[in-house]
């Protein structure tokens, strides 16, 4: 069976008499609904089925980048948002460059963590499912603890380069609510202390 078959999400579709020509694919859960005229052919409703698939997973790959994203494509990531909102922050006028970021087993008290006397950042696994701002966000947070190790002005500075981070760190403050985690508002607490 192809990697693509077996993750396949179950399928439902929905006739409707008062549908006329639009098809329309929603995801419940684990299931994608799939709402087409009740006029329509099966083949016609097989390939609508296929389309409406593919379509739902490139909006949720936009909007969840970290949902199937290995360990290069986040360090990808972070090295754009280094370049994009950090160029020319340090003293040689270079973007800090971890020399690792790396997904991680959920942390209890953290979203990611930064050590910067080694330049590695590491990223909650929890953050696989979060809007590609939000991720951002905590990226730029933690790339940026590899100039500054606190959270000081000089680092705000830094992090408020990232132009969603407020926004971002008020959608962090409510998935950790509303999931009853103890994680505060900061995407990382401190930077470890291995620095």
């Amino acid at each position: 069976m192809a990697e693509s078959e077996a993750q396949r999400p179950e399928v439902v579709v929905r006739r409707s008499a008062r549908r006329r020509r639009t098809v329309d694919a929603r995801r419940e859960g684990d299931t994608v609904i799939v709402s087409v005229p009740a006029s329509m052919s099966r083949a016609q409703e097989a390939h609508w089925v296929e389309e409406m698939l593919r379509r739902l997973e490139r909006s949720e790959q936009r909007r969840r980048p970290g949902r199937r994203a290995g360990d290069d494509e986040l360090a990808s990531r972070a090295d754009r948002l280094a370049r994009e909102h950090l160029d020319a922050v340090g003293p040689d006028g270079r973007w800090p460059r971890p020399v690792s970021v790396r997904w991680t087993r959920p942390m209890r008290t953290r979203w990611a963590s930064c050590t910067p006397v080694d330049g590695t950042i590491r990223v909650s696994e929890r953050l696989r499912d979060v809007p590609g701002w939000v991720l951002d966000h905590v990226l730029v947070h933690e790339l940026a603890h590899l100039r500054e190790a606190g959270h000081g002005p000089a680092f705000r500075a830094l992090e408020a380069r990232y132009p969603r981070s407020e926004r971002a760190i008020g959608y962090l403050e409510g998935l950790s609510a509303g999931a009853g985690l103890e994680i505060g508002g900061e995407a990382d607490g401190d930077a470890d202390d291995d620095g």
